[in-house]
This record gives structure tokens, sequence and C-alpha cells, in this order.
């Protein structure tokens, strides 16, 4: 059961890229969520895989040498629904049907989920250089609220400028 959370029922496998395929099956994922029950779903959602990552990376790199292995891609999705917050709590905040209004909000928050999970600066670099299942998770979290700080950017500058 843990390797099922921790690889995300197998996307962390995928050869090529797994953290970019993990943030990817994260999207739908955050969709139905929130289709569901909007942002307090998404939000709840959120803190128990947290918590279910943080159990399976435990069991999973447990006294391996390499702290964060690429198959491991539940952090991605946290990370991913946390860069996605903003857009969640905004519509459900004004009521806004449907979702995908706002699509161009969702790339961004892909995208810059990706690229400070990637880049890795401070404080995901911090982060990172931990060797603990809390380390391999918490990254992703920092690199997701980055990225939700973006997204709030962007979108204020869209609503006052554009």
């Amino acid at each position: 059961m843990t390797r099922m959370i921790a690889t995300l029922f197998g996307v962390g496998f995928i050869s090529m890229a797994p953290g970019t395929w993990g943030s990817l099956a994260a999207l739908p994922l955050a969709y139905v969520l929130h289709v569901l029950g909007s942002f307090p779903l998404l939000a709840a959602a959120t803190l128990i895989v947290f918590l279910a990552g943080l159990w399976a990376a435990g069991v999973e790199t447990f006294g391996q040498d390499n702290h964060d292995p690429s198959e491991i891609v539940i952090d991605e999705v946290v990370g991913q629904w946390l860069a996605l917050f903003p857009i969640s709590a905004g519509l459900w905040l004004t009521a806004a049907q449907p979702a995908t209004v706002s699509w161009p909000g969702w790339i961004l928050a892909f995208l810059a989920f990706r690229f400070f999970d990637i880049v890795k600066p401070w404080p995901v670099s911090w982060a990172d250089a931990k060797e603990t299942p809390l380390g391999l998770m918490l990254d992703d979290v920092i690199a997701g609220v980055m990225a939700a700080a973006v997204v709030v950017g962007f979108g204020l500058i869209v609503q006052n400028f554009l």
C-alpha cells in the first residue's frame, strides 16, 4: 500500500520525468476534488495526502541511501495542489462556475510549480537537503507555496492592469 501511495498508483514508475508526470496527474485529481467539494475539499485532501505521503515515503525510504527516489511522486501531488489553492479558493469565494474558466491559472500553477521544483531555489533547496521523509515532502510543499504566490501575483496583475 505504501508503494501505491508513494508512487501515485504507479505514475512514479514512468521512466522519463516522473515528477512532471506526478504533477500532471495531480491536475485532474484537483479538478475533481474542486468540482465535488470546492476549495474546502481540496484543502482537506491536501492535508490528508501530505500525511499519507509522509508515512508512505518514510516506509519506502527506510534503510535506503537515496532519501528521495524519483519514483516517489506523492510529494509532487501535494505541491501541485498547493499551487492550485489560490485558483480553487478564488472560485469558491466568488462562486464562479465552471472551474474551467480559470484554465490559464491552472497552466501557470503547473508551470510555476515545476519551475520551483526543478530549479530548487532557497528555501526549496534547504528542505531538499534534509535527508528525511519530511524533507522529501517539504521541498515540494515550499515549491507549491512559491508557485501559489506566483499565481496570486499574476492574478493581481491581470485583474488590475489588463
